[in-house]
């Protein structure tokens, strides 16, 4: 899976969102926030190929979480993009 190419994350403040940037005047329906801990996965895993086991690593490597809470994180994570329409196959 990937993240769909043709959204960006901005920060705004203290709050990160995801815009199409083809919209002429921002439609806040299609807005949406993430907080800081997606918005760094956000980043990281922007313009690759990725597995819920390569956001479970990411994941793993920058914050002291355990395996199984990780593992958790990382499906929430998948399950609410692809609900937002945030990723491609």
């Amino acid at each position: 899976m990937r993240l769909r190419e043709d959204l960006m994350l901005r920060h705004l403040g203290d709050e990160y969102v995801i815009i199409e940037p083809e919209q002429d005047m921002v439609d806040m329906s299609k807005v949406f926030t993430l907080n800081e801990t997606a918005a760094v996965l956000w980043e990281a895993l922007q313009g690759k190929e990725f597995s819920i086991e390569a956001i479970v690593e990411e994941l793993l490597s920058r914050y002291n979480v355990e395996r199984d809470v990780a593992e958790d994180d990382a499906r929430k994570l998948v399950d609410n993009f692809k609900k937002q329409g945030l990723l491609t196959d």
